[in-house]
């Protein structure tokens, strides 16, 4: 059971459920002593009738005189009580009421309260009362009373079986409203990503721990905040301040190519060091770009294209592209409506993709470029055949600088001349158009296939 809240739920209803089944059991076993005690009363009761109808010269009574002055009297009672009297002068019993028929009460020496059992009546509270020289015996039957217990065990079983129920009805009730801080700190959280993380968690009037917790994770929110702030301005200002001195060497190194006094060789390095340079211009460029993605410091110019048309113009450009890195180009258009995007930056995640896909697929193996309109998206994938992605590493691709290792060789995760930006600018661009981008499996578990989808009106 994962749910805190069912499990809150779960406890309260065990405990009391199990409170109350404890409550029942001391009230069957006081229940008990109470009518039990109140039989015994009543064999006391009807003792004292008994001894007030013989009279105060009982000890000299014989057994005709004795059955003669309580035999009324006990006949009146039979269907409560039985009685005995028994003699200490070697005489034996000396009266039975006749619903005993001549059977004694069974005795238990040094008890004068017990209980004993007989065949044909039943279970019976005895009471043994000395009157000298006899004794007298008088028992009631226990089955009323077993009765009793047995309809108190009934309706305290319903009665458990409707507590379960309601406490568990009542715990996840409760649980609900204890737990409501904690789900609207989960729901925060989750709302909290970096393009807002200055929101926060709201914080109750009440001081108590949830409340602790929030604060403490508003102060963690607050130092993320800081630090990718800090990142962020960090990445901006380097890159910003990087572009004047790598356009100065550049500037010098063309001058000197221009000038021709350098050896052919020296002309080749330098060549090697504008390229490089170049491709480090690139990459600032790269960078700069992904903070202010980051920060939505970019505003698109979005309008609304038709999908088919656009794509059309683009799988020119792409079957060249194709053929050149020896590899073939199929483009599968479906549906009909018109997407708001700006072009040339949709342009350029498509041609990250390919160049993604070039990279990864075998020689003269097919690229397909899919395309669907429908349900208010647009949703288009490029699939390779290559080798794959590991699911658990189909995630982090669309990260900064991430390169995996796939089998026969090693493939980047950008097209710029394996920059490793590639997917994430791609990523950022799909955010900034309100869409979202994933990669999965190919057709039958073969190659990647990369899907982004973006919502036909804005």
């Amino acid at each position: 059971m994962k749910s805190i809240s069912l499990r809150l739920a779960a406890w309260y209803a065990l405990a009391a459920t199990i409170t109350l089944a404890c409550l029942f059991v001391v009230g069957y076993q006081l229940l008990q002593k109470y009518l039990v005690h109140g039989l015994d009363l009543l064999n006391t009761a009807e003792f004292q009738q008994i001894r007030a109808r013989l009279g105060s010269d009982y000890a000299t009574l014989d057994s005709a005189v004795i059955d003669e002055r309580i035999r009324e009297t006990t006949e009146y009672a039979s269907v409560l009580f039985y009685i005995d009297i028994d003699s200490h002068r070697q005489d034996g019993i000396l009266f039975y009421s006749n619903n005993l028929e001549r059977r004694p009460i069974p005795d238990v020496k040094g008890e004068q309260f017990y209980n004993a059992k007989m065949k044909g009546i039943g279970e019976l509270r005895v009471a043994e009362f000395p009157l000298p020289p006899f004794d007298v015996t008088v028992a009631t039957p226990l089955r009323q009373i077993r009765k009793v217990m047995e309809a108190y065990v009934e309706v305290c079983s319903a009665l458990l079986g409707a507590m379960l129920v309601l406490s568990v009805v009542i715990g996840v009730a409760l649980s609900r409203v204890a737990l409501r801080p904690v789900r609207l700190i989960h729901e925060t959280a989750r709302r909290i990503g970096s393009d807002n993380l200055s929101e926060r968690i709201p914080v109750g009037q009440v001081r108590d721990e949830i409340s602790e917790l929030a604060q403490l994770l508003n102060q963690m929110f607050d130092r993320l905040e800081y630090s990718f702030n800090q990142i962020r301005r960090f990445t901006a200002e380097a890159s910003h301040e990087l572009k004047t001195p790598l356009s100065l060497v550049r500037l010098q190194a063309e001058k000197l190519l221009v000038s021709g006094a350098l050896a052919p060789a020296h002309e080749e390095a330098l060549q090697i060091q504008l390229e490089e340079v170049a491709r480090l211009s690139r990459i600032i460029e790269e960078l700069l770009f992904l903070s202010r993605a980051e920060a939505r410091a970019i505003t698109l110019a979005l309008e609304p294209h038709d999908p088919v048309l656009f794509l059309q113009m683009f799988a020119q450009d792409a079957r060249v592209l194709a053929e050149h890195h020896g590899r073939q180009f199929a483009l599968i258009s479906e549906g009909q409506g018109m997407v708001a995007f700006e072009e040339h930056r949709i342009r350029q995640v498509l041609l990250n993709l390919l160049a993604n896909a070039f990279d990864a697929s075998p020689h003269e193996s097919l690229i397909t470029l899919h395309s669907s309109v429908g349900d208010g998206v647009w949703r288009v994938s490029v699939a390779d055949q290559g080798p794959g992605v590991p699911a658990d590493q189909r995630e982090r691709i669309f990260e900064r600088f991430v390169r995996l290792d796939r089998q026969g060789g090693e493939r980047t995760d950008g097209g710029d001349n394996g920059s490793g930006l590639g997917l994430a600018i791609c990523r950022g661009i799909i955010e900034l158009h309100h869409g979202r981008i994933r990669a999965e499996s190919g057709a039958d578990g073969r190659g990647l296939r990369v899907v982004f989808e973006i919502p036909c009106t804005l």
